[in-house]
């Protein structure tokens, strides 16, 4: 079976990269394409993760366009030359597009109802759609859900194993009650006109009042009162540290997601509700999300209670459990899915 894999972020490098090492393993030729992004390169790096690069970053809705056409146009001639059996990406504009016309199956994952663009270029192309089974739409005859989350594909307990040691590297001792705070920068086509915190600092001052030691992962540039908090630590070890923080606080979903997945408590603050965020926090308890007006002073409100409370793990831990017992593998929904999609060999 040939399988080309496509990458827009690094969070699609975590999600196949174990579907990627299983079906070299099994013999299969798996080829992966990317954007040029310093994040997901280096994972894909990190990884050991062969890929080729075909577009340039953008930093704005023209220059997106103009990438994605420059993208598509590279990837239908690979994919010409590579006669591939199977195609699949998160989002997958470009693979739904191009799988159609080389004679292949296009194999999309998804969990983000607000993404609207994403919807309407990729889904009408798409052969399979999955999403989790708390996605809050119905895409057609073509639409497979699935009892698990995306960062189960790798962060699941069956690939993922925490590095118990990864505070001493970012100097905080075992006693510190350590909140990650994760800042987005709304660049993203779903992202326009929707907002997080209303003022970054003032977040962090709160969280150090109730005594916290605050570190900060971002996904733009930190305004420079804030670069003392940024972390230093290895991007592929960011999980680790979520897996050792006290309590998360932020704007991005993903983040909240791997936290609760994790056992970690999470508050998620963005204008943008999500049908995961809302499963973990209704079902589970795993994730507190403010999503309306007054987002900002309610969730800082939560967060220094959790820390002044001194919450046990315990019970995070416990309510982990049962989403595990719950849910799946989900790098083996990725291989299921990618194989079901081939067609069998005469």
């Amino acid at each position: 079976m040939r399988v080309v894999v496509t990458i827009q972020h690094a969070g699609h490098v975590h999600f196949f990269k174990h579907a990627i090492a299983a079906l070299e393993d099994e013999g299969h030729d798996v080829f992966v394409f990317a954007r040029e992004n310093a994040m997901s390169t280096a994972l894909l790096e990190r990884c050991d993760i062969d890929y080729e690069l075909l577009a340039g970053e953008s930093d704005s809705i023209v220059s997106l366009a103009r990438a994605q056409f420059v993208y598509e146009a590279r990837l239908l001639g690979r994919a010409r030359e590579i006669q591939p059996d199977v195609m699949t990406a998160v989002g997958g504009v470009a693979v739904s597009h191009v799988a159609s016309l080389v004679g292949a199956r296009s194999v999309v994952f998804y969990d983000t109802e607000h993404a609207s663009i994403i919807r309407n270029l990729s889904f009408p192309f798409a052969d399979v759609i999955c999403t989790p089974e708390c996605f809050e739409a119905d895409l057609g005859d073509n639409h497979h859900r699935y009892p698990g989350y995306h960062e189960l594909a790798y962060l699941h307990p069956d690939r993922f194993t925490p590095d118990p040691d990864v505070r001493e590297a970012v100097g905080v001792a075992p006693e510190d009650q350590l909140v990650v705070l994760r800042l987005g920068d709304w660049g993203a086509s779903h992202d326009v006109g929707e907002g997080g915190f209303d003022d970054h600092r003032s977040v962090v001052e709160r969280l150090e009042a109730a005594g916290a030691t605050v570190r900060i992962t971002a996904e733009g540039d930190l305004d420079d009162d804030l670069t003392d908090y940024e972390l230093s630590v290895q991007p592929e070890r960011l999980h680790d540290l979520l897996a050792a923080a006290d309590l998360y606080v932020g704007e991005g979903a993903t983040t909240a997601a791997e936290c609760a997945v994790l056992g970690t408590p999470a508050i998620y603050v963005n204008s943008l509700p999500l049908g995961y965020l809302t499963e973990l926090e209704a079902e589970y308890g795993l994730v507190h999300a403010f999503t309306d007006d007054g987002r900002h002073v309610r969730a800082v409100n939560r967060a220094t209670a959790i820390l002044q409370e001194g919450e046990e793990s315990e019970p995070w831990q416990r309510r982990r459990e049962r989403l595990l017992a719950d849910k799946c593998d989900v790098t083996d929904v990725v291989l299921d899915q990618v194989g079901t999609a081939a067609p069998v060999e005469p």
